[in-house]
Formats: structure tokens, C-alpha cells, sequence
């Protein structure tokens, strides 16, 4: 079959490999060009959903204005030659894999041409069982036949490989989002096991025992190399080991039935380029952080006069019992207030600094809340040496605001609930909220029930 193809006539038939990289190059010069216009020419902004919604907050194209039609007319005028290549290039994949021409219509349906897109890069050519029996390159021979000896090899590529791209990811461009959590780790399992599997193949368990084996690894010499500390890496568990698996397993699945060995190089610089493609894209188009909120309650056996004395500004809390404090998060320690009313300052000391909350609101004793301009460090990590310092202690997990409402109980008691807003630049969001949730929510409670344990042996000392 022939491989040459052309940008400029739809005839010749193109490798699916090449398809995938041509497209993708495609889309990064075409993003970039569409940014800088956009930024450049129009002072307006350019992401990922504008290419869904150019323009928002239009009903409908008579709605335009001047300026937005004129700006309509040049991001179209600027794709028109990448739309042709595109669908030149598509119509060579579809001959490619002796399929329809006219499935070429998907290349203009919005979102279903991205799954659309997809089964072009991975849909085999026509030839794929008659190149099934034939001899394997010569590279890949060399390879050991062992399946120890291709594990070794497997993980001596992937595992430096990991280290480059999570260290770039995490002190180059600073990311701590999808690149870094979701295609490092799913890029490092399917690199993993394919080269496992290239020389003879290998059973799914073990194609998948040496995708998780990587991400294993790579975990261990982020800690030895003081890249990372244990309790980062614990959290991060759940999420990469399952993305290596399915990486591991989806490589074993394209070995016997898609991809050849002779794919391998176009393959693997494909997946390559994959995590650092995100981690660029985050870098250069940051999305704005969620607020989030954790509501944490207990009821005190006390009046709220009693309570507000103690929520204002708590005593010395004794050292913390609980896990996750003692492997490093960050606790409380005492509260000190400086004034009273309005504009008054709480300092909230932690083990790793104090939050300085200017307060907005003083209704005694009701309602105490408060901003907060100085946020300290969430954690310290843990580390057999003396200190580590990660990128991502700083500025990634930012209290906003906090409050503490204290209502009254019809049997004299008073519930005392602690609210606290705040932020995180990890991705997936949801994922790490749930770890971040857990650890707030650790923190009130430590703060309610000292102030409970406080105004109630006070009132008993009283009786």
C-alpha cells in the first residue's frame, strides 16, 4: 500500500500513525495562531470551548456586533487551509483503512468528531492481518525474549522517562493538574507494558503488573531524590496506579489486535508528547480555581455568651492523636485575637505558620467571620531528611474566608458550627477535594472539640 500522501489532493492513503501526528501538530500551531490573533488583534480571550462558543452571550448571528462579525470573519478566514488539510487528510486515513469517503462528513460534526478523530488514529490499516505474519524489525529482536529481562528494559525507559516529565511538569511550568496526575501516569503504563510485550506476548496480568510496577518506582525516587514526601505520594496512589493499570491494559489490548511492533516508534513519540501537550496547554490557558466549602458542627453543653469567649481566641491545644497530622498536614495550635470588633485581626497559629484573618463580621455572640490574607504552608512533608520543599506547598491550597455561627438550643445548649472557603490548584478538582474536604473538615472538628472540652470543664469548675 502506499504511504506517501499530500496535503493539497485527497488521493494517496496515509499510515494512521502519521494521521495522529500531523493532527496534532496541526491543532498546536492552529490553537497558538487562533490565541495570538485573538489576544493580539481583538484583546479577547481564546481557550479549548471556544471552538464550540466563539462569542457568548449571542442568541443568534444577527445579534453580532461590528467588531465581534469582523472578528468571526478572521478566525474563519485563518482555518479555512487547516480545514483542508484536515479533511484531505482524512479522506487518505479512510482509504487507508478501506473505509467510506463519506465518513468524512464526521470531520464538521462538533464532538462527535473528536471520538470521530480518535478511531482514525487507532483504526488499523487494510493490510494489518497480512503484515500480522510478517518477520519483526530488526530493534526489536534485540530486545530480551526473558519476560524479567523485558520488564528490566521496560522499566529502565519508562521510569527516567516519568521523572523528566513530572519534574518538568512540577517546577517548570508548575502544574500540578491533568498532565502531570492523569497522562503521566496512564503514558507511563502503556510505554511499560508495550515494550514489554514487543519481543514475544506477554499475559495480561503481568502486562499490567509492570505498568503499576513503574508508577511504583517512579513514586520511590521522587522520595529518594526529594522531588516529593511520603504523604503527597500516598494521596496521589489511588489516582495514578489505576490510570498505569489501564494504561498497561490498553497497550497489551493494541499489541494483539492493533498496533504492530514496526508502529512502536511512531507509537510511542505519539504518547510521548501527549503529557507535556497538557501540561503546556494548562500552562499557557491556567482555568480559575473552584471555591469550595467544608461545614463542620458540634453541639456544646454551655450558652453561647460562654462559647464566644472561646471561639475568639482558644487556649494552647494539646499535640494531635490523629494520622494525618502527625505524618505532616498541617493543624491548629491556638488562636490569638488582636482587638475587637470589626477590623480586628484573629491570628490562627498552625504547626507550619498562622492564618491572619481580618474580621468582617462581629455579632457577639452569634457570628464571628473573617477573611484571610496570609495563608502558611498545608503540609510538611515527611522525609527521612532534614527538609523538603515541593512546588506545590505554595499557593496551591489557599484558605479564602472562614466563620464560626453559634445557635442557641432550646435545652440551653448551643451548636457551634466552623466554616471554612477555600481553594486548591490540583486537577482533577473533585479528586483532590476529596482529600482536601477530609483534612479541613479533621481541622474544625480539632478546633470545636478543644472549644468544647474548654467552656465545659470551665462550667463544671464553676458548679
Amino acid at each position: 500500500m502506499p504511504r506517501s500522501f499530500s496535503f493539497l489532493r485527497p488521493t494517496g492513503s496515509v499510515h494512521r500513525g502519521a494521521y495522529a501526528l500531523v493532527g496534532l501538530i496541526g491543532f498546536a500551531v492552529k490553537h497558538n495562531l487562533d490565541r495570538l490573533v485573538a489576544t493580539l488583534g481583538f484583546h479577547r480571550p481564546w481557550g479549548l470551548f471556544n471552538y464550540w462558543i466563539p462569542i457568548r452571550d449571542v442568541a443568534n448571528i444577527r445579534a453580532l456586533e461590528h467588531s465581534q462579525q469582523i472578528f468571526l470573519a478572521t478566525m474563519v478566514a485563518i482555518s479555512l487551509p487547516f480545514i483542508w488539510v484536515g479533511v484531505v487528510l482524512t479522506l487518505q486515513r479512510l482509504r487507508s483503512a478501506a473505509l467510506p469517503a463519506w465518513l468524512v462528513a464526521l470531520f464538521f460534526a462538533p464532538f462527535v468528531n473528536l471520538v470521530f478523530f480518535l478511531v482514525l488514529c487507532v483504526f488499523p490499516e487494510r493490510d494489518f492481518v497480512e503484515r500480522q505474519h510478517a518477520g519483526a524489525p530488526h530493534w526489536v529482536k534485540a530486545l530480551p525474549q526473558s519476560a524479567v529481562g523485558s520488564a528490566a528494559i521496560s522499566l529502565l525507559i519508562t521510569v527516567p522517562l516519568g521523572l523528566a516529565l513530572g519534574t518538568v511538569g512540577a517546577t517548570v511550568f508548575r502544574n500540578y493538574g491533568w498532565g502531570l496526575f492523569i497522562a503521566v501516569p496512564f503514558t507511563m503504563g502503556f510505554v511499560a507494558t508495550w515494550i514489554y510485550g514487543l519481543r514475544q506476548p506477554r499475559g495480561l496480568a503481568s502486562s499490567i503488573g509492570v505498568a503499576c510496577l513503574s508508577i511504583a518506582l517512579l513514586a520511590g525516587l521522587l522520595f529518594t531524590l526529594l522531588i516529593e514526601g511520603l504523604v503527597c505520594l500516598v494521596m496521589a496512589a489511588p489516582l495514578a496506579l489505576p490510570l498505569a493499570a489501564f494504561g498497561g491494559f490498553c497497550a497489551h489490548r493494541a499489541l494483539k489486535h492493533l498496533w504492530l511492533p514496526s508502529d512502536a516508534p511512531v507509537i510511542l513519540s505519539l504518547l510521548i508528547l501527549v503529557a507535556p501537550g497538557m501540561q503546556v496547554t494548562e500552562h499557557l490557558a491556567p482555568r480559575p480555581s473552584p471555591v469550595f466549602v467544608v461545614r463542620t458542627s458540634l453541639d456544646i453543653a454551655a450558652r453561647p455568651e460562654r462559647v464566644w469567649q472561646q471561639v475568639i481566641a482558644f487556649s494552647e491545644i494539646p499535640q494531635p492523636t490523629e494520622w494525618m497530622f502527625r505524618a505532616g498536614i498541617a493543624y491548629p495550635i491556638r488562636a490569638e485575637m488582636h482587638g475587637t470588633g470589626v477590623g480586628a485581626e484573629r491570628h490562627c497559629v498552625f504547626s507550619t505558620g498562622a492564618f491572619v484573618e481580618p474580621i468582617e463580621v462581629w455579632n457577639e455572640p452569634r457570628l464571628l467571620k473573617f477573611s484571610v490574607i496570609s495563608n502558611p504552608a498545608p503540609m510538611e512533608e515527611w522525609t527521612p531528611y532534614s527538609h523538603i520543599d515541593t512546588p506545590h506547598l505554595h499557593g496551591f491550597l489557599v484558605s479564602e474566608g472562614g466563620q464560626f455561627l453559634l445557635t442557641p438550643l432550646p435545652n440551653g445548649n448551643t451548636r457551634l458550627e466552623g466554616t471554612t472557603w477555600y481553594q486548591h490548584g490540583l486537577w482533577p478538582a473533585q479528586y483532590w477535594r476529596l482529600w482536601s474536604d477530609s483534612i479541613i473538615h479533621k481541622i474544625h472538628l480539632r478546633v470545636l472539640r478543644h472549644i468544647r472540652d474548654e467552656v465545659e470543664h470551665a462550667s463544671q469548675t464553676k458548679e
